[in-house]
């Protein structure tokens, strides 16, 4: 009597993580603590970041980059927030420009994650569905993909001003059908992300979207549909709108 034999290991799922670089200090929100670290009713905005990330049922990872000095202090403060239990946290030291932090954020991801989102500590309020949709246009084949929105206002490209606060001549109008203004999180599969941070050189104070250093590759990006609440909390008026965001949500949606 011959014996059946045990079927062979099937490969693991890919996995899909997040980094978000929160190294920066955010100074036009102003004086006090780095923005990421801000009070968003009454949680840090790199919490509420996390938990965007973790909501999402594809991200199992979540790499935050903190600054170079303050890695302990943002793992106390993610230890000390309830987050989802299926989602594991990594926190790693960043470097001294944005891209330098995504990059150390690239370097610790484990060799079983083939996706990659890039997700700014300061949109705190990115919807979940957002998420999903920029994961799912990356597993269906594309390299990189970015949430975005038209814009509403006409925009002009001008000559800057020598002088802060002078007139600046106007070049041109660019077609605004054909504009659209960028959010995150950005997904990218996972070699060519890589690639982009090896290749592209950093100059000055570094590149500040990912999506534009896999454009420098010559490799395709595409576009899916932004969320209104995906916002950037750059500015006090606009941490007075997340907190107004936030404050309806919890009243309406239970958040």
């Amino acid at each position: 009597m011959t014996s059946t034999p045990p079927p062979p290991d099937r490969p693991r799922p890919l996995r899909t993580a997040a980094v978000i670089p929160a190294a920066g200090r955010g100074i036009r929100l102003g004086p006090g603590a780095p923005k990421a670290l801000r009070a968003l009713g009454g949680t840090p905005m790199l919490i509420h970041a996390v938990r965007a990330m973790a909501a999402s049922r594809t991200v199992s990872l979540v790499v935050v980059v903190a600054p170079p000095d303050g890695a302990p202090e943002v793992k106390r403060l993610l230890d000390d927030h309830a987050l989802p239990e299926r989602t594991d946290y990594l926190v790693v030291p960043g470097g001294d420009t944005r891209q330098e932090s995504v990059g150390l954020g690239l370097d610790a991801l484990p060799e079983d994650v083939a996706v990659v989102l890039v997700h700014d500590a300061a949109r705190p309020l990115v919807p979940v569905d957002t998420v999903d949709t920029v994961v799912e246009a990356v597993r269906n084949g594309a390299a990189a993909v970015v949430p975005a929105l038209p814009l509403t206002d006409t925009v002009k490209e001008v000559e800057p001003a020598v002088v802060p606060g002078e007139p600046e001549p106007v070049l041109s109008t660019p077609v605004r059908a054909r504009l659209r203004a960028v959010q995150t999180p950005q997904g990218f599969d996972r070699d060519t992300l890589v690639r982009a941070h090896a290749e592209v050189a950093l100059d000055g104070e570094g590149a500040t979207d990912d999506a534009g250093m896999v454009e420098r590759l010559g490799e395709p990006v595409v576009v899916v549909p932004g969320h209104e609440e995906a916002f950037k909390v750059t500015r006090p008026l606009d941490l007075v709108l997340a907190e107004a965001v936030l404050a309806r949500r919890r009243a309406h949606d239970g958040f």
